[in-house]
């Protein structure tokens, strides 16, 4: 997706293929881990996100996309609970838990990655990640012991080092590493807290042509053992890696389903390109 000078978003890369008659549907997958039931969040008399359903699967990526505007981070605020819903309710491995806060959330299973990082930059990357590993089983009684020693906490970081490809920058110091390493790191905190879910928010953005490959690599990697929700704007990186999208405007739902579904759905077409797209 690229800004116009007059601020408004349109997609790139998106309608390259022909035109095709299918609906935008739901795809199969595994077991439902995360799910939005009829999810609305207003804020004075601006309905944000209005009922919203959705439901993401273990093994597969889940893409949200749509213009700036169009509530894409609302919605992900209100899944993770840093924003309680106005209406409906929000599923975590099949527990509802639209009152529960978003620590309690993260302890049960869903990791959150944020627009811009959230790094410990004076901090070696193994550091990073061992914070957040402690974050998993915390021991607030047990404040004589160094956290150096505490050998479940380093063997956990390490592991999610490992998986995020960051294992040979262990010793660096964070602010040292590229964007793109950032933003790996921050998965690799992610993975350190056992997630079930993992919620990435706009993790390309920024990146350049080999660090957004790496990422995409990394995130096929990651999906067979989690259930990934992700929010990009870049729309040939979505719709290389994600097994199901959702299309918001306004605040509202107007296509899910597969990739293709999505590619070809005319009312996707007329949302971004205008009626004469459309026909």
């Amino acid at each position: 997706m690229r800004d116009t000078p007059g601020g408004a978003s349109r997609f790139v890369g998106v309608y390259d293929m022909p035109d095709a008659s299918s609906q935008a549907g739901g795809t199969g997958g595994g077991e439902v881990l995360l799910r939005a039931n009829a999810v609305s969040r207003s804020f004075g008399g601006l309905k944000a996100v209005d009922r919203v359903s959705l439901a993401v699967r273990r093994g597969t990526v889940h893409a949200v996309i749509g213009t700036n505007g169009a509530g894409k981070s609302t919605l992900i605020n209100v899944l993770s609970g840093e924003l309680p819903a106005s209406e409906g309710s929000v599923e975590l491995l099949g527990r509802d838990v639209s009152r529960w806060s978003q620590p309690r959330r993260a302890q049960a299973g869903l990791g959150r990655s944020y627009q811009r990082n959230t790094i410990f930059a004076p901090f070696t990357v193994f550091e990073n990640c061992r914070l957040s590993a402690q974050a998993r089983r915390q021991r607030p009684w047990d404040w004589l012991s160094a956290a150096s020693r505490c050998s479940f906490s380093g063997s956990v970081a390490r592991a999610a080092l490992e998986k995020a490809g960051l294992a040979t920058h262990a010793d660096r110091e964070a602010g040292t590493l590229s964007h793109g390493q950032k933003r790996q790191l921050e998965i690799a905190m992610c993975l350190a807290t056992a997630p079930r879910v993992l919620v990435l928010d706009e993790p390309l953005a920024g990146m350049g042509a080999e660090e957004s490959d790496r990422m995409l690599s990394l995130l096929e990697g990651l999906k067979s053992e989690h259930a990934i929700l992700l929010v990009e704007h870049d729309m040939d990186a979505v719709f290389r890696v994600s097994d199901e999208i959702t299309v918001m405007v306004n605040g509202r739902v107007i296509a899910s389903g597969a990739p293709e579904a999505i590619r070809n759905s005319p009312d996707v077409r007329e949302a971004y390109l205008g009626d004469e797209a459309a026909r």
